[in-house]
């Protein structure tokens, strides 16, 4: 068999220095350990500081370096798994749910949102925005957008503003009989106001997780939890047990 011209395709620059720098990392410096600045990097290695900066994007993707704000890139601790579901259908707010309601307001969703909500162009939807800390760190930072249709009792609660409106909101929505959710998972990029809430630099690469919850044949409301993609290891399901390892010594289990 011939060989494909992918594979006469020679590998990058950044990504033989990403290889590089992954085995300086174990066999170098600690967890928490801040690194080299880009120019001293670059020079120890032989590299442009394009290049360099290619490699340290890709390991901050893949959660082996953090970047902090006013501290500069340091070696990233194991990802913290969080489980951002179960086998259990439950609406958000329900006893066990771990996140923390932040604040509510009623604006007008993104056009996407209003699209999946199928709610006019016109109409203002609760929006509560909460917070998940794990390990006394916040990994993550969800929009949480709820029509005025799936929570009709409302108007007969005496509930203010912020976050007691939130719980007021999430309260009302366990009335519902919840037929079924399902989630999307994608990696973006940290907008200025989640990478402030998550203590990340704007930019900084995230993941997305979108939820729909469905009652009375149609979707009665919907997540948007952006995720720490260099502290996070998303779990699905009941045990969340599943882990795997690319290094040879470590056993999956």
């Amino acid at each position: 068999m011939g060989t494909t011209q992918l594979e006469t395709v020679p590998e990058p620059k950044y990504w033989h220095l990403k290889t590089v720098l992954t085995e300086a990392l174990d066999s170098e410096f600690s967890v928490g350990e801040i690194l080299p600045n880009e120019r001293d990097l670059a020079a120890r290695f032989g590299v442009a500081r394009a290049t360099l900066r290619q490699a340290l994007e890709q390991l901050e993707l893949e959660g082996r370096l953090q970047r902090r704000r006013g501290v500069g890139t340091t070696v990233a601790p194991p990802r913290v798994g969080v489980a951002v579901g179960t086998e259990q259908h439950v609406w958000p707010g329900a006893v066990g749910d771990a996140w923390q309601s932040v604040d509510c307001e009623v604006a007008l969703p993104p056009a996407v949102v209003a699209d999946v909500l199928e709610t006019g162009p016109d109409d203002q939807v609760h929006t509560i925005r909460r917070s998940r800390v794990t390990h006394g760190q916040p990994v993550a930072a969800e929009l949480l957008y709820i029509p005025a249709s799936s929570v009709p009792g409302l108007s007969a609660i005496d509930a203010p503003s912020g976050a007691t409106l939130a719980r007021a909101v999430l309260r009302e929505l366990q009335h519902l009989d919840l037929e079924g959710q399902d989630r999307a998972v994608e990696l973006g990029s940290a907008r200025a106001d989640d990478a402030k809430e998550l203590d990340r630099l704007p930019g900084a690469p995230v993941l997305v997780v979108t939820t729909r919850y469905f009652a009375e044949g149609r979707t009665a409301a919907v997540s948007v939890a952006t995720y720490r993609a260099d502290t996070c290891r998303l779990t699905f399901g009941d045990s969340g047990g599943v882990e795997i390892h690319h290094d040879p010594e470590r056993r999956a289990s």
